[in-house]
């Protein structure tokens, strides 16, 4: 039964912008990232935000809330050390996972008004993978998403799309994903991380943002940052 109460809340949600002509909210953000999910139209006077609801659903069939009444609902799980609520009660979000892409609904109810709002988020992940045989280093840029895949992704070299004819840089692109290989010799150790970057395009906000990694860490990992 709560399952079932949490599927008919998303499809609300999702009734309710297309009905009233609500802004949908779409985000897209890089892995280790924090963010906040605003709620839209916010009731005002509540206390400690005990009139929010914030649900999640990472596919169409699925659904867990994740804050009941301003407080940790039972179903956050291993999310729960990384949520929490804002004094507008939006959803604070640290150390972002590709697990994390999903629908976000927030529900409010107070004295017979209610009022709801959505936003979808998107994870970049991005990965460094060497091949010591060929001499060659692959970047790729992948999307985790909710549903269907309305962005554009590709790679940058130096501020411009990869040429396709250029015979030091192999690419290869599909939904949601995007990928360039050239040989290690071909670049610095550091310059490679400067003169390559992943743009994603919004396709419902025409948004653009850039997504490159940071030079290794002295872990030897690679970080990902976002420059818009």
């Amino acid at each position: 039964m709560r399952r079932i109460n949490m599927l008919y809340l998303i499809l609300v949600l999702q009734f309710t912008a297309a009905v009233t002509g609500q802004k949908d909210l779409y985000l897209t953000v890089g892995v280790g990232d924090d963010v906040t999910l605003s709620c839209e139209s916010l009731i005002e006077d509540q206390n400690n935000c005990e009139s929010t609801t914030w649900i999640f659903s990472e596919s169409t069939n699925t659904a867990v809330d994740l804050i009941s009444r301003g407080q940790l609902g039972k179903s956050a799980g291993a999310k729960s050390d990384r949520l929490s609520v804002s004094e507008k009660c939006s959803l604070v979000i640290k150390k972002i996972t590709e697990k994390d892409a999903g629908l976000y609904g927030c529900r409010q109810i107070r004295s017979g008004q209610i009022q709801d709002s959505s936003v979808t988020l998107s994870v970049v992940t991005m990965t460094e993978e060497k091949n010591t045989v060929d001499d060659e280093v692959k970047f790729r840029c992948s999307l985790s998403i909710y549903d269907r895949c309305p962005r554009t992704v590709k790679w940058l070299f130096q501020g411009q799309a990869v040429d396709k004819n250029n015979p030091q840089l192999k690419t290869s692109q599909s939904d949601c994903s995007a990928s360039v290989t050239f040989p290690t010799s071909h670049f610095g150790y550091t310059s490679r991380y400067n003169s390559f970057k992943c743009e994603v395009t919004d396709g419902n906000t025409r948004e653009v943002k850039l997504f490159s990694f940071s030079p290794p860490q002295s872990s030897g990992e690679n970080m990902l940052s976002c420059v818009k």
